[in-house]
């Protein structure tokens, strides 16, 4: 019986080659299309599912608020709280605590500028799953003098030597460290990033006993492991009023600040989390989410040609039907027939889905920023995807043509009154609006991902940063240090090739990471304060970067008290003290940081990070010492760039010895910003791009098999004297009407989707009607010529050849 089922289903594959390579073609690419995307989103919700126990580690968000008003939300909370919650929450059943470092750090002749460098508690190694290669991780960080180091890490430093026992020098610090432990570098999937760790112990001794007390300072990542069964809600309130209570210990009649903290479970920060100081560039919930949709949208766009063109090849199976009956077949038989033909087509899908992947994955890695191996093929989860969508497929693309094509009644068939019925073209007409339906939203979709990139692209940043070379600044100081700065940057400015110079903390395209809180107006509300981003710069940091003043002046050189003085404040900072105009805001004294200063100008707002971000409250203050990052204006022949690289270097090495040499083109780390839109704009074009490709050749194989039902027609109409137009307007226009009804039906769902989307933006573009036109008219025009080029086939085709085909 399976012999001769595979011997029906193979000779039909073959009778029919046009409608088994569109069959076959449209699931392979749905099939390939859709595993793809759900093997990327399958990564993107893998992020630190390996922690053992992460069910159950939180780490707790912070934020801030000032007179009820929340004024910043923090992944890197306050110093305090780890502390407290140990010893205030039983239901916590343990706490660890992290803060960020960096550090120049040497070798013998090696030397190295860690910023991966982090200070943790010396229950790091066991509260997360960190795979200790030598050492023990049980005391590899008591001692403060320890240091533990990645496997990658200990490679550079040491090579094929044993790290155990060697000695670091950390230049900053002038201290030496012993590797006490070598663990396994972390995961790809992991939120957040170390080369070395350090013992918190340590950090107390250089910071002070405040960075376990202190609930005004931030900057530390605390996480918790929490009791099984534990009552989160309760366990937040707890937590919050026992910050409360800690705030008013240290700040007595503060009654205007408050902090607040949330459990952030550790699954959810990869995709969810957004916040100051996050370790690493987290990815995008919502983008994921999309991706998802596309995936179900390609895999069903792809059965629905299935259903549709076995449904509609229903006439010329109907007499085999008939005749199966009539011999003695049962319809269970029968079904099970039309079953075995589904999985030879999903079969052979599947091959070719296979090596559609293979060949797709190194384009698919470029596309999305991802590193997907051929491994994917051995990973238990990929495979049952695929086994999922293969006897998924069979079900739904085979169980109701199978179901369809069975019912046929003998006597109807032989008689040939099946030939005249229109059964099963409403759900054909139906399939065909959802398939457009969902390409049109696609199609929009990608549209306005790309208008939104090239709106966020092509804005006026409010500055200059062609031609801007940046160096990171020096790391490892010494006593005389501090004398070699200024005259450092009148030797740059020297230089050929260099036409300006500035120094700063901070520079475009970097979120300013220094926080001020409790600024305000001395003749103000004494209640009334409020959160900046303060940036140190000297005199020619406005000048350099093209910065604009609305009003008053800048810092100079000839005012010697402009350092401890003046300060410049943006022009959304202005409205941070309520004032409707800018201007307003000049001559006021505020009081930062237990300092007054006479705001002297007023600096209009600028683009410090992407289009994404909304505009922070800036304080600008005179720093002539600030050694962070130096600005360097290039000329414009790119040919003399290296050039004057090596001549920078030269005199880099000069003055900073022991500092690593450092740079980066900041209109290029500017545009990194952008990279994960980007990425996920050619993923939506190209599965958008394949959606459309599925629907139209199900559609050609309907246009195929209508346009050959209809030739004796087409033939009559020619001799009566039809014209080819008018003989295609007819037979098309079948076509076009479930089209336009996808397109009514798809306008709202897109709009509602992107408005959804558009949410994560503070600059955006706004959706009028041509985002809608234009993918449309995209749609319709492909459609339009899948179907006429078919039609125009058939219609030009001699009438007598038609009338003589049987």
């Amino acid at each position: 019986m399976i012999k001769n089922y595979l011997k029906i289903a193979w000779r039909n594959l073959f009778k029919h080659k046009g409608f088994s390579f569109i069959n076959i073609t449209g699931l392979a690419l749905g099939m390939a299309s859709c595993l793809l995307i759900l093997q990327y989103v399958r990564v993107e919700r893998s992020y630190d599912t390996f922690q053992k126990d992460g069910d159950r580690i939180y780490r707790l968000k912070q934020d801030r608020y000032d007179q009820g008003v929340l004024t910043t939300e923090w992944a890197a909370g306050t110093a305090g709280i780890a502390q407290a919650v140990k010893k205030e929450c039983p239901e916590i059943e343990d706490v660890t605590k992290i803060v960020k470092s960096r550090a120049v750090t040497a070798y013998k002749d090696k030397v190295f500028r860690e910023d991966k460098l982090y200070y943790v508690y010396d229950n790091f190694l066991t509260f997360f799953s960190c795979k200790v290669i030598k050492g023990d991780a049980k005391t590899a960080l008591k001692d403060p003098f320890s240091i533990v180091l990645t496997q990658s890490t200990a490679k550079r430093y040491f090579g094929d030597e044993d790290p155990i026992g060697k000695t670091i020098i950390r230049n900053q610090q002038k201290g030496t460290f012993n590797v006490t432990a070598v663990i396994e570098d972390p995961p790809v999937n992991t939120h957040f990033y170390y080369n070395a760790l350090l013992p918190f112990v340590k950090y107390i001794q250089d910071s002070g006993p405040e960075c376990e007390t202190s609930f005004g300072w931030d900057g530390f990542y605390t996480y918790v492991r929490v009791k099984p069964q534990s009552n989160l809600k309760a366990l937040e309130t707890k937590i919050n009023k026992l910050s409360a209570k800690k705030l008013e210990e240290e700040r007595p009649g503060s009654n205007q600040e408050k902090i607040e903290f949330k459990l952030q479970p550790l699954k959810d920060i990869h995709l969810n989390s957004h916040y100051m100081m996050e370790a690493e560039v987290n990815g995008d919930g919502k983008a994921v989410y999309f991706l998802s949709v596309i995936a179900f949208f390609i895999i069903v766009i792809a059965w629905i040609n299935y259903v549709n063109l076995s449904t509609a090849r229903s006439v010329d199976r109907a007499k085999e039907v008939g005749v199966r009956k009539v011999l003695g077949s049962f319809r269970s038989q029968l079904i099970a027939q039309f079953m075995f033909e589904s999985v030879l087509i999903n079969i052979l899908a599947v091959v070719f889905s296979l090596i559609l992947i293979l060949i797709s994955l190194p384009l698919f890695n470029r596309i999305t920023g991802k590193q997907l191996d051929y491994s994917i093929f051995c990973d238990s989860k990929f495979l049952l995807t695929f086994l999922s969508l293969f006897v998924i497929g069979i079900f739904f693309s085979g169980f109701y043509p199978a179901i369809a094509l069975s019912s046929f009644k003998p006597i109807d068939v032989l008689k040939g009154k099946f030939a005249k019925s229109t059964k099963g073209s409403f759900l054909r007409q139906a399939l065909v609006i959802v398939q457009f339906a969902a390409s049109i939203i696609l199609m929009v979709g990608t549209f306005a991902v790309y208008k939104q990139l090239k709106f966020m692209q092509s804005q006026d940043l409010g500055m200059n940063i062609n031609q801007t070379l940046v160096l990171k600044g020096p790391n490892a100081f010494d006593s005389l240090y501090a004398t070699r700065f200024s005259p450092f940057k009148e030797e740059l400015a020297k230089l050929p090739g260099i036409n300006k110079v500035t120094a700063s903390t901070s520079v475009p395209g970097k979120k300013v990471m220094m926080n001020a809180g409790g600024v305000q107006l001395v003749d103000g509300d004494p209640n009334k304060t409020s959160q900046f981003r303060p940036i140190l710069i000297d005199h020619n940091y406005l000048d350099f970067y093209g910065l604009k003043l609305l009003k008053g002046r800048g810092f100079s050189k000839k005012i010697i008290n402009d350092q401890n003085e003046s300060i410049l404040i943006n022009e959304e900072g202005t409205k941070y003290f309520g004032f409707t105009k800018p201007e307003d805001a000049l001559n006021k004294q505020i009081d930062f940081w237990g300092q007054k200063y006479t705001i002297i100008g007023i600096v209009a707002n600028h683009h410090q990070e992407s289009l994404k971000e909304t505009y922070d409250g800036h304080l600008y203050r005179l720093g002539p010492e600030v050694v962070d990052f130096y600005s360097l204006k290039l000329g414009t022949n790119k040919n003399n760039y290296n050039e004057t690289i090596n001549s920078i270097k030269n005199l880099w090495n000069k003055t900073f010895p022991e500092n690593p040499f450092e740079y980066f083109f900041l209109d290029e780390y500017f545009q990194k910003q952008y990279v994960a839109d980007q990425n996920f704009g050619k993923t939506f074009a190209l599965f958008a791009v394949l959606a459309i490709t599925i629907a139209c050749l199900g559609l050609l194989g309907l246009a195929s098999f209508v346009t050959t039902q209809r030739t004796k027609e087409i033939g009559i109409r020619k001799i009566l004297g039809a014209t080819v137009s008018s003989i295609l307007y007819k037979i098309t226009f079948g076509f076009i009407k479930p089209i336009i009804i996808s397109f009514l039906i798809a306008i709202p769902i897109t709009y509602y989707l992107l408005n959804k989307w558009l949410q994560n933006y503070a600059f955006k573009i706004s959706i009028n009607a041509w985002f809608f036109i234009v993918p449309a008219l995209i749609v319709f025009l492909v459609a339009i010529i899948t179907v006429t080029t078919q039609t125009m086939k058939a219609a030009s085709v001699n009438p007598v050849k038609n009338l003589k085909t049987e």
